[in-house]
Formats: C-alpha cells, structure tokens, sequence
C-alpha cells in the first residue's frame, strides 16, 4: 500500500499538470471539451490521493517503521487516536492532507456549480489544479510521506508528548480544512477577473464557502488557544507566536470580507474590497504555512528547518503576482455603482470595520515578520514580543467591538437624528451607567473598563434587536415568544446569525480583559505546608501540599505532586499536576519530560496549578499557582461564535438580496456550456 501510495504521488502530480493547462486554454478559447477535461481531472487527483492516504494510514496503524515517517512519528505503544494523529503531525503528512482536502473541496465546489456559472467553472478548476500540484510536487520532491529508511528499527520515536492531547487531534484539521478551504474563494475570484465576469454572481457562489473557511479557523484558533492553556503550561492562552499569528491573519481579512460584501450585495460598492480581500486571505494562509515550514521564525508550534520553505516562498510569491496583476488590468472594472452619501450611515460604519481589520493584520503581520526582516538588513534578530502587539491591537480592537454594535443598527445612505436616537438610547445609557459603576468600583484597568462598557453595549444592542424582531412577529402573527423568536431566527439566519456572533466577540473580550487582573505566586513547599493565593473577587485559596507519587501509565512515567484546595476555609478537593516522562516500546525516554497542569474552572476564574518539579528528588515540590479571571468566557464566547456561524451558514433563510440578484448578470449566473 505504501508503494501504491508512492506511485499515486507521482500519476496525481502528472494528472494537476494536465488539467492545470487545459482548464487555462478551455476557458481562454471558449474550448467547452477541455473544461470537462480539467474538471475531471481533479476528480481523479482525489482519487490517486485518496490512495495515498489510505497507503500512509495503513503504515501507520500497521507500525511499518520501513518509512521514515511512520519511525518518526509513532511507536509500538503509542494509543491507537495518537498513532491516527500522527497522519499530520509531521510536515510531510500534513501536506499530504493540505492535498487532499483541497482536492476534495475542489471536487465539491465543481460538482455543486456543475449546471452555474459556466464561465467561471474552468478557472476554477484551473486554480484548484495548481494548488493541488503544487502541494503534490512539495511532497514528490521535497517531503515525500512514503521516504523508505536503509533500515528496520525496532521502534518509532513516538509522538511528541506536547501533541498526546484529545485537542491535538481536532486542532490541527480544523485550521487545515481552514486555510485549504479559502482556496476555493480564491479560485472564483480568479475566474472573475479572468473572464471578466465581476458582477455579483460569483459573490454569490463563494460566501458559503468563505463562511466556512472562516469558521473552521475559528474553531482551530479556539482550540489552539485552549491547547496551549492546558498543555504548555505558562498559564496564558495567547502569546502572539508566530504560528498564532498566521492563522489570526486570513481569520481578519475573511472576516472584513463577510462584512464589506453585504455592501456590495445591496449597494453595488466596495468592489475593490472584495476581491483584494480575497486574495489576501488565501495569500495569507500560504503565508502561514510558509513560516511553520520554512524554519525562518522560531516557534513552539512550527516544523523543523527544511528546504520546503523555499517551495512555499516561490509559489507564495508568484500566486501574488498573478492575482495583484489580474486584479490592477480590471481595476477600472470594479467602480462602484454608487457613492458613499454620508460618514453617518451603515455604509461608511462597515468602510471604518474594514480599515480597523486590514490595520490590525498589518500590524500582526509586520510584527511577526520584523524578526526576519531586521536580521536581513542589520544581521541581528530582534524579536517582538507581547507588549508590541498589545499595545497596537488592544485600543483598535475595543474600537471595532464599538462598531460591532453600531454597524448593524445605523441606517443605509444616511441615519438622520430620530434613528440614532431610536436605536441607541438606551444601550448607550447602559454603556455609561456600566463604566461608571465599575469605576466606583476602583478598577483601575482602563482598558479592561473600556471592554466591558463596550461589551454591554454591544450586547444591549443584539438584545434590543431580538426583542424587537420578535415582538414585531409576536403582534403580527399572533405566536407565542418563544415560538416568534426561532421563526424570527429561522427567517433571517445570515442577520440574527450574525448577532450571535457578535455576542460571542462579546463574550471573548471579556475574557481577554480579564487577562488584566491575572496573578501569579511561587511556592516550594514541603509535605503538610501551604500557600495562600488572593483573587481579584476577594476570595482566599488556601493549598496544602500532599506529596510527589510516581507511577507508570500507558506510554509514560509519571511524577504527580497533588495539593488539597479551600476556597475562603471551604475545602474545594485535590488538584493534581504532572511531569510526565515518555517512552517508547523498549522502555526507552523519548523527547523531554513534559507537565501536565491542574485547573479548577469555573464562570469567574481559573485557578491553574503547575508542578515545576522537585527539590533533589525529595517530595518537597516547586509550584506555580496563577489566577485567571474570566477565562471561562473565551471557550464559551468561541462556542457561540461557531454557533453563530452555524446559524449564518445554513442553507435557508438571509440569501442573496433582490438587489444583488439584479447585479448578477444572467450569463454569469446560469449560463449553460454547450458541446
């Protein structure tokens, strides 16, 4: 199978070249024969890579420790979910995956719009070729997944302990299915400025599909956030690494995109927006992968050093100069259809989004490559930290949460005096009267005043709509409340969607300003002796040092410091925090020891235990005891943004308006390919 796979490879990355020149000069010469050619070609590429990955998850659930990659990333004794894992946990198994899922959706989005958009169809399938064949030529001459050794060991390395998290293996698909996704928008995009073909109807055919994209990268920043809380052991759930970043990057643009084409759907403008912001957003999920690949940033989260790099920097580069020139020779076709009437009104509130996003992945940007960018010019590394990146993003990000409440709300073309009036009297009134109480309450974090304040009224504003809409049903149509809410949401899931998302972002900066009132204590203690930490709420934890135990656990020896825990003289229970020491089949250590964290969650604060080790193997313990407010609010706050998405997404209600129909022009829409 794994020989099979190999030569899957090889007949795949022949197919891509094929049907990549075909679809080119198919659609070019109006050749309707040569565009069915490369839309089956890409069907076939699933295919030959549904084989190789059959091939490689059969070496590796069989441990044929013949290929290097099954050696390096597991072990006899490695659990059967981690050894399933192990698929993408090394570079040339993860690329394997970038191929198929492209392919996949590739084969989705061409089988979905076989009878729609006819003009667009053979760039699209044009596009998906080469991004395929790319990642098949990265594997078959760089990183191939099927590489034999000159030997048999008698063991794998094993997984990194850091990646044996139930997390770990949702995690990593999540962004992937992510960044491959957005290739299919891009694609569309590609087809438009191709063709020529800029009404709204490819619009139409990719915001589900950039929806999507856009929520399986929520859901693989959530979790990664979630992973390094629980695993890394820092007591902090975002660092700004360089890996962070890059899935942060085409997570901002893809969301100004949802935003600013709701413009373009019912007024005809920021054309320009869109497309460029399309482009971006695939441009910089390339660009991530480049940076995990390359070896050029140091980070917890990246590949080793490789020469993969290079291939990712020349295709990065070459797709902007293709897309940048595309979209500059149809610039004059992208004006917009009518001009923004007023600074006051929902247009220019959805313009001010847009700059605020595109200014904060700038800033992103610009901090994770100034390392790189510094040591080319000067010769020394300087490294950007935290302090940088919060200081840019944190007054921009409470500015776009502000507008995050106002853009829903604001009229179209110009909001007159009685509208602002109507929609924000009283979650402004709610906003001030909540600043003011907290600063009788001597909080003395102004940024953390600032969110919150924000906070309720961005919630004040969603609630206020709710109340409205379902009320107006309730009237209308005579049905219970709470049968006039689900239609309501039912009816319009791309607007009440878009509000659960919102109250999710409300939910997420509550968390991120509880960051402000974090702190953390040290203690060595000895069996019997106790530290007392305070929370910010007033309370006194009280720990008790029990003792060290060592064990032997699955594949892992395990040294675990437990602690008794009383809340203000309330015995709460035993925490429990580990270093753990893996190894493989042989008894053998594999990587460094690494730890296990205790936490106690609960909707106020965390409190997050860590065990740094011994004292000359006694059971006198080193500890780390950290106090995170709020951090509950980030993993629910994601939950009900994905929830949000969900109710956006699904098919049904919130369409494309009358108006974007009307843009769409007929031919560009439904056109039929004939033979």
């Amino acid at each position: 199978m794994a020989d099979l796979g190999n030569i899957a490879l090889w007949i795949a990355l022949l197919i891509g070249l094929w049907g990549s020149a075909v679809a080119f000069v198919g659609g070019l010469k109006r050749r309707p024969e040569l565009a069915r050619s490369a839309e089956r070609a890409v069907y076939v590429q699933w295919g030959l890579l549904f084989l190789a990955s059959v091939g490689l998850l059969r070496a590796l659930l069989t441990h044929d420790f013949t290929i290097e990659y099954v050696a390096a990333y597991t072990s006899r004794n490695l659990p059967l979910y981690y050894t399933w894992s192990a698929f993408y946990a090394g570079q040339k198994g993860s690329l394997l995956l970038w191929a198929i899922v492209v392919a996949s959706f590739g084969s989705v989005a061409l089988l979905v719009n076989r009878g729609k958009y006819r003009d667009l169809m053979p760039y699209v399938a044009g596009v998906v070729s080469v991004v395929v064949t790319f990642f098949v030529a990265a594997m078959v001459f760089s990183s191939n997944p099927f590489e034999r050794l000159g030997f048999t060991p008698a063991d794998g390395n094993g997984l990194n302990p850091q990646l044996q998290n139930p997390g770990m293996t949702i995690h990593p698909p999540m962004l992937y299915l992510g960044y491959t996704s957005i290739t299919i928008p891009y694609a569309f995009a590609m087809g438009a400025l191709i063709s020529g073909r800029l009404d709204t109807g490819w619009i139409h055919a990719i915001r589900r599909w950039t929806l999507l994209s856009w929520l399986f990268l929520a859901c693989g920043i959530i979790l990664g956030m979630w992973w390094a809380y629980v695993e890394l052991g820092w007591g902090g759930y975002w660092a700004w690494d360089p890996v962070e970043n890059a899935s942060l990057l085409p997570w901002l643009t893809m969301t100004a995109f949802l935003h600013s084409v709701m413009i373009q759907e019912k007024r005809g403008m920021l054309k320009k927006w869109n497309v460029g912001l399309i482009i971006g957003s695939f441009l910089l999920s390339i660009f991530g992968t480049f940076i995990t690949r390359s070896g050029v940033i140091s980070s917890v989260h990246s590949f080793a050093q490789s020469s993969i790099g290079y291939f990712f920097l020349i295709f990065l580069v070459a797709a902007a100069g293709v897309s940048f020139a595309l979209l500059a020779y149809r610039w004059p076709r992208l004006e917009a259809e009518a001009k923004l009437e007023s600074m006051v009104s929902r247009e220019a509130t959805f313009l001010f989004n847009n700059l605020i996003f595109i200014v904060i992945a700038f800033s992103v940007l610009w901090g994770t490559l100034f390392p790189i960018l510094s040591e080319w010019i000067k010769g020394t590394k300087v490294t950007v930290g935290p302090p940088f990146f919060n200081q840019v993003n944190v007054p921009l990000g409470l500015l776009l949460l502000g507008l995050t409440g106002i853009g829903p709300l604001i009229a179209w073309r110009q909001a007159t005096p009685g509208n602002l009036k109507r929609q924000f009297l009283w979650p402004t009134t709610l906003m001030v009267l909540t600043a003011a109480f907290l600063l009788a309450l001597r909080m003395s974090d102004g940024w953390a005043i600032g969110a919150f304040a924000l906070g309720v009224f961005v919630t004040g504003t969603v609630v206020q709509e709710f109340v409205r809409g379902t009320g107006a049903r309730h009237r209308l149509h005579g049905e219970s409340y709470p049968l006039a809410l689900v239609r309501l949401v039912g009816r319009n899931r791309r607007r009440y969607g878009g509000y659960v998302v919102h109250l999710g972002m409300v939910m997420l900066f509550a968390g991120f300003a509880g960051l402000a009132f974090k702190s953390d204590t040290e203690a060595t203690l000895k069996p019997g002796q106790a530290v007392e930490v305070k929370s910010p709420y007033g309370h006194t934890y009280r720990l008790v040092h029990q003792g060290v135990s060592q064990y032997e656990q699955l594949n892992r020896f395990v040294s675990a410091a437990s602690m008794d825990v009383y809340r203000d003289g309330t015995y709460l229970g035993v925490m429990k925090s580990e270093k753990r020491q893996h190894l493989n089949s042989l008894g053998r250590p594999t990587f460094e020891p690494s730890t296990e964290v205790a936490i106690r969650s609960d909707i106020r604060e965390d409190l997050y235990l860590v065990y740094a080790g011994s004292v000359q193997g006694t059971e006198e313990a080193v500890y780390r005891v950290t106090i995170n407010p709020l951090v509950w609010w980030v993993w629910y706050g994601g939950m009900v943004l994905v929830v949000g998405g969900i109710i956006t997404m699904w098919p049904g209600g919130g369409g494309p308006t009358a108006a974007s129909r009307r843009r769409a022009e007929p031919a560009g829409y439904v056109a039929q390919v004939t033979a």
